[in-house]
């Protein structure tokens, strides 16, 4: 591919070679595809950047408030032309905690513009008031006629690979986000190496599950496949929460050839399509299925593409691999080509010393794809982005992650940090249990934390600190809401709920027990609980019976 001074520069350039090609596939209501080619996509991100450029957007911060789809990717693209600043958040929805993520990031940010849907525009101007940006200027880009500014300049503003291109605050709690800053070099840098670790090319169809507040999937599904010529079909998260094989059914009507998944989306699978798999499902195409986001079983590589064979999915296709849980889009796969200029390694967090083969410690990464820092350059992040090997070289991005190599190939085995990885994003605990506590009346203090060392399934521990008449027959009802509360709120499934007496997790004085003397005490079984639900991929450590 040709040399360019930008990323938009690249979109641009395959956006006019590929003008007939179909650029972005989305699921119809109807059942059925609807398709947008590389010239309507064009027409219509150039008459956003136009609209931004009318308005000084350049080197500015734009807000992007959108569902995953085709309008979500003319925002990105007209913010990148126009050399403005994307900066991705959820759509509005019921979730107060998005709300009180997105407040944060609009202060943090200080965004100048707005970039959002007509289904929205309402919404996002009524929270953009509560926060005192009433005054910010709002587009529906879906209102916006391709035609609207014919005769504009249709060339991306001119910008360098150290322009930031970028803000992905997938860090942080809601409170208190953290933007990583990421340069049209550093996107470019990681479209490259996504193409060498997936195999892309320009007859890809590369899509997956797009969580709402995940930045890397809308690089990985939306920025890459543009930037190859190929085509990026957006499928959102929600359904496949609920329904796990209903991404296998999109994988198969779609001839979706690359994905990149957690783990537990893949155990899901295997498990509920059993000895007999359903009809009509065709896997002949799909090339490469990433499994990374969180550690990967053994099980689950073995269980998955025994299942999925029957379906013509092919030898090899499922492959283990490790994405960065935040400030890096780079993903590396097993046994794959290393990804160019990227640099991985396992290091003792206390001494700063890389660790042999098969010693667990935490993952740091360089490399021209990770981001340089955080917006604002907060003094008690910037050494995660500079730290140094002990008697080696500097510039490492402490992940966060914990890992160790096999046979030199990296593994991600948890979390270093208090963020949990769960369903393959990052989630804040104390966000999960600051909602709670509106839940209902009769909860109290709560203690989430992930069943493996910072990954893999949710678990809550959920003082009730009343019940009707002392009577527990109100206690599944109770969980079921808590159950439905987390889906809504944070798009996860909880693994197991404990519903415990007052004292379990705030004991005599006013500290809550350590999440993680709460977890130690979980997987021995003393935590004896008043009701107790289990998923199927967590079992039930609990032996102490009721309490």
């Amino acid at each position: 591919m040709p040399q360019h001074a930008n990323l938009a520069e690249a979109l641009k350039e395959r956006a006019l070679r590929c003008a007939d090609s179909t650029a972005l596939a989305h699921p119809a209501d109807d059942g059925t595809e609807h398709r947008v080619s590389y010239a309507v996509l064009d027409a219509r991100a150039d008459a956003v950047a136009t609209w931004l450029r009318a308005r000084d957007a350049a080197g500015r911060r734009v807000l992007l408030a959108m569902d995953p789809g085709p309008h979500a990717a003319v925002a990105l693209l007209g913010c990148l032309y126009a050399g403005a600043v994307a900066v991705p958040v959820p759509a509005p929805s019921a979730s107060r905690t998005d709300a009180e993520r997105t407040a944060s990031i609009v202060r943090d940010a200080a965004v100048a513009l707005v970039l959002t849907e007509t289904a929205h525009a309402t919404e996002t101007s009524r929270r953009l008031s509560r926060v005192g940006r009433a005054g910010l200027t709002c587009l529906a880009v879906d209102g916006l006629r391709p035609d609207a500014y014919d005769g504009a300049p249709r060339q991306p503003v001119r910008t360098t690979a150290d322009s930031l291109a970028l803000l992905a605050y997938d860090s942080g709690p809601a409170t208190a986000p953290r933007g990583a800053l990421l340069t049209h070099g550093s996107l470019t840098a990681a479209m490259a190496g996504l193409r060498r670790t997936l195999g892309t090319d320009r007859h890809s169809r590369i899509g997956g599950w797009l969580h709402r507040r995940h930045t890397p999937g809308l690089i990985g599904q939306v920025l890459h496949p543009l930037w190859l010529g190929a085509t990026a079909v957006t499928l959102p998260a929600e359904p496949f929460r609920t329904d796990p094989l209903g991404w296998l059914r999109a994988i198969s009507r779609h001839g979706i050839t690359e994905t990149v998944a957690p783990d537990i989306l893949h155990a899901r699978c295997a498990a509920l399509l059993g000895d007999e798999p359903p009809a009509g499902l065709d896997l002949s195409r799909w090339r490469t299925a990433l499994n990374a986001g969180e550690p990967v079983s053994a099980g689950t590589m073995a269980a998955f593409p025994h299942r999925c064979v029957p379906l013509g999915l092919r030898p090899g296709t499922l492959v283990a691999g490790y994405v960065p849980a935040e400030g890096s889009p780079v993903a590396l796969a097993t046994g794959r080509a290393p990804v160019p200029g990227a640099d991985f390694a396992v290091v003792d967090p206390l001494t700063g010393r890389r660790l042999p083969d098969g010693a667990p410690g935490e993952i740091w990464v360089r490399g021209p794809a990770v981001a340089t820092g955080h917006w604002g350059g907060p003094p008690d992040t910037a050494p995660l982005f500079a730290a140094r090997v002990a008697e080696g070289p500097g510039g490492f991005l402490r992940t966060g992650d914990l890992g160790l190599t096999v046979n030199g190939q990296l593994r991600m085995t948890g979390r270093l940090r208090d963020a949990l990885l769960v369903d393959g994003h990052t989630l804040h605990p104390q966000d999960v249990e600051r909602e709670l506590l509106r839940c209902a009346r009769a909860l109290g203090s709560a203690r989430v934390f992930c069943a493996g060392p910072g990954a893999g399934a949710l678990v809550v521990v959920q003082e009730v600190v009343r019940t009707a008449g002392g009577a527990r027959t109100g206690l599944p009802r109770l969980a079921a809401r808590i159950r439905a509360l987390i889906a809504e709120e944070f798009g996860v499934v909880t693994g197991a709920l404990l519903l415990v007496r007052p004292g379990t997790v705030r004991g005599a004085g006013t500290a809550k027990v350590r999440r993680a003397l709460l977890r130690e005490r979980y997987l021995r079984g003393e935590v004896r609980a008043l009701h107790a639900e289990f998923g199927p991929e967590v079992g039930e450590p609990c032996r102490g019976g009721a309490a």
